[in-house]
This record gives structure tokens, C-alpha cells and sequence, in this order.
């Protein structure tokens, strides 16, 4: 117990977080079991020793963060080591990669059930389906979903600013007196991409090459979260990869299925279901006309943020559908997007219909009342124009 508290102890002294991130004050801290969920690289790791380096000093032992990769955990069980927390004092049990205990969900039951003034916090892959595969936790856990950085964090992280998140409904209605809070203080197209590129994931802080480093994290996507959680054999590894690159170069094409089946040599179902896993691991988003779902084969599939296609072909990365993906990715956090009927169009919340466009080629002519243009390649807005990068404030 010993050398998990040294570990502890170096681990949220050295932490560094330089951006606070806005699911520190989503959560409710009061419940006794919390789960939180991200694609690998979103910073779930950092937001645990966050946590425990703002609510704890450097000398309280009640609590503590243990990552599930430890060989400890090999022989003992979650509910026991917690046990042996719990009675020498302990109170929150920070628990990283949950999943790599292959009964992770009967194991936190127990804890539950046996330690009833304990609080656990897990982090665990975003493939990790808490309903079906945790069906034990059912009612007893929150669970939450932790992103990479949106404009805004990327944003005050670059700058030393603190500008503050706005609802959808805020910058449809005020976009106009928003944008004159924040030109003064910075101009946010010296800085749009720079994020496309590589502002995404928290990495990029290090001193390494980001694309080299967004590649191998692609890689352990597939190779651990979808293999590793979905329980699929080695020998389909290939199969999936090239099913995700056929998938991000077809853009925004409606994808061929049968076409796709033929290339990977397997049935249109087992594509759909890798499909699925693809979107579950935050490889891809699946975009779907309002009214359907899956398992419906989809209009639309995007990778799931801009800096995954600069990773996978970065010489031909197109404007159109780059600034497409960004709008996507923006509000997919707490927003249902729709695809719409003519090209660059989407339906948000099945209310507000959007037309992503280019500032310097929206013709009058063609102008409607009916949509909200989201446009690039300008800072300002009026009426029912914004700036396409303002939507990078929604968290």
C-alpha cells in the first residue's frame, strides 16, 4: 500500500494542467460512484490527478489514485485492495483504466455494497458500453464523458485569456455582442489552424512529434479500446484499420457498404458493427438524417475531429469539409446533430438548421432566413451569420 501512495504522491505533485477543464465543475462530486468516460488521449489521467490535487493536500492519505495497469492487480481484485484502503482510512479511490480488470463491474459492485462511506471515480475507454457491459452498476454509477479540447480551451491555453463557454441557444441569439467581448482580448483566426491541425488532443503540449504521436494513439484506438474491449481476435485487426482509412478518405460521400464489404473481404453486417465500434472509440462520428439511427446505413461518416485528418492525409485535406468536421465535432458533446437535405447542411437538436459555408463565397442571392450560416474565413457575424469558430465555445 505503501508504494501506491508514493506513486500517488509524485504523480499529483507533477501534474500539470494548465487548462481546468469544464467537466471539473459538471460533476457531481457527492455521488459515490463516478465514471468517466474518453477516447484515448482526451487527458481522462490528468483529470484524476486533478481532481485529487484540488481537493487533497499532499499528505492526506484518504485519498488515492491507482491505474489498473499496475501487475498488483493481476493476482488481487479491485473490492479487496479497496478494502485494505478503506480500512486504514481511505475515502476516494481514483481508478484509472477500470477496464483492464476483466470483472471491473462485478468488483466495483462490491465495493459499493461493502464500503458504504467509499467514493470511486474510474476513468475507462469511451468503446466501453456502461449499460450493457456494466449492467451491475446499473442506478449506483453517473457516469460522464470527458472530450479533448474544444477552440476555446485550446484558445485561453494558448493566450493566458479565461473566456468563458456559451450555450447553442446563447450564440444563435447574442453571437453579435459575444464576439465584441472576446476580439479586444485576442484575434481567434491566428489561432483556428493551429487548432485544426493539432489543438485537439492535450498532447500536443509535448515535446514530440504530435502527428507521429496522434498516429500511434489512432493505432492503440484499434489495437486496445476496440480489440482489447470488444473481445475481437488479432486476425481482424487489419480488417478494421483498412476499414477506417476507406471510411475517413471517402469524406463526406455517402459510403458505399457493399463496396466497403467487398474491399475488407467481409458481410455488410460484421462493417456496420466495426462501423459502430469505429464511432464508439471517437474514430468517427456517424451523421444521420433526423428520424433514423443505427443500425440504418448512414448518409454520412466523418472522422471524428479535424486533427485526425490532417494524421491520415494530411496533403489533401479539403476546406469544405474540414470546417464541416469542426462543426460537427463542436456539438456533438451535448447536442444531436442531423444531417439536412443539401450539402453542407445540418439539423441541430432537430430545431436549428445550419449551413456551414465560406464567408467570402455566401452569395446574397441564395441567402434564406430560414438557416443560421456558420461561416469561416471571418471573425464577425450579424443577423443570422456567425463565425464558425464562436461554436468552439460551447464547452
Amino acid at each position: 500500500m505503501e508504494a501506491f501512495f508514493r506513486t500517488h504522491n509524485y504523480l499529483v505533485e507533477h501534474t500539470d494542467a494548465p487548462v481546468r477543464r469544464r467537466l471539473m465543475d459538471e460533476i457531481d462530486w457527492n455521488d459515490r460512484m463516478i465514471g468517466i468516460k474518453g477516447s484515448r488521449g482526451v487527458g481522462k489521467t490528468t483529470f484524476l490527478l486533478q481532481y485529487a490535487k484540488e481537493h487533497t493536500d499532499a499528505n492526506n492519505r484518504k485519498c488515492l489514485y491507482v491505474n489498473m495497469n499496475n501487475f498488483y492487480f493481476q493476482v488481487h481484485g479491485i473490492s479487496d485492495f479497496a478494502g485494505e484502503f478503506y480500512r486504514r482510512g481511505g475515502r476516494t479511490l481514483l481508478i484509472d483504466q477500470v477496464f483492464k480488470e476483466p470483472n471491473w463491474a462485478h468488483e466495483l459492485r462490491r465495493c459499493y455494497d461493502l464500503y458504504p462511506n467509499l467514493k470511486i471515480v474510474f476513468t475507462g475507454s469511451s468503446v466501453m458500453r456502461l449499460k450493457e457491459e456494466g449492467s451491475e452498476l446499473t442506478g449506483i454509477v453517473k457516469s460522464y464523458n470527458l472530450r479533448g479540447f474544444s477552440f476555446r480551451e485550446f484558445l485561453n491555453l494558448q493566450t493566458g485569456n479565461n473566456f468563458e463557454a456559451y450555450t447553442l441557444e446563447d450564440i444563435v441569439e447574442n453571437h453579435e455582442q459575444i464576439v465584441r467581448r472576446i476580439l479586444p482580448y485576442v484575434s481567434p483566426l491566428k489561432y483556428f489552424q493551429d487548432y485544426l491541425h493539432h489543438g485537439f488532443y492535450p498532447f500536443y503540449r509535448e515535446h514530440r512529434n504530435y502527428s507521429e504521436n496522434l498516429l500511434k494513439t489512432m493505432n492503440m484506438m484499434t489495437e486496445v479500446d476496440i480489440l482489447f474491449i470488444k473481445q475481437i481476435e488479432l486476425k481482424y485487426l487489419s480488417k478494421i484499420k483498412k476499414l477506417f482509412y476507406l471510411l475517413a478518405v471517402n469524406g463526406t460521400k455517402a459510403p458505399n457498404i457493399s463496396q466497403l464489404a467487398s474491399d475488407i473481404e467481409t458481410s455488410r453486417a460484421t462493417v456496420m458493427n466495426y462501423i459502430k465500434y469505429l464511432a464508439d472509440a471517437r474514430l468517427i462520428n456517424i451523421v444521420y438524417p433526423v428520424g433514423q439511427s443505427f443500425p440504418k446505413k448512414p448518409p454520412m461518416i466523418m472522422v471524428h475531429n479535424p486533427n485526425l485528418m490532417y494524421a491520415i492525409y494530411p496533403i489533401n485535406v479539403e476546406k469544405q469539409e474540414l470546417m464541416e468536421n469542426f462543426f460537427l465535432n463542436s456539438l456533438w458533446k451535448d447536442h444531436l446533430v442531423n444531417s439536412g437535405k443539401k450539402s453542407g447542411c445540418y439539423v441541430v437538436n432537430e430545431k436549428y438548421q445550419f449551413k456551414v459555408c465560406d464567408a467570402a463565397k455566401l452569395s446574397r442571392s441564395r441567402f434564406s432566413q430560414d438557416l443560421i450560416y456558420a461561416r469561416y474565413n471571418t471573425e464577425v457575424g450579424h443577423g443570422n451569420m456567425i463565425p464558425l469558430w464562436l461554436l468552439g465555445f460551447l464547452y
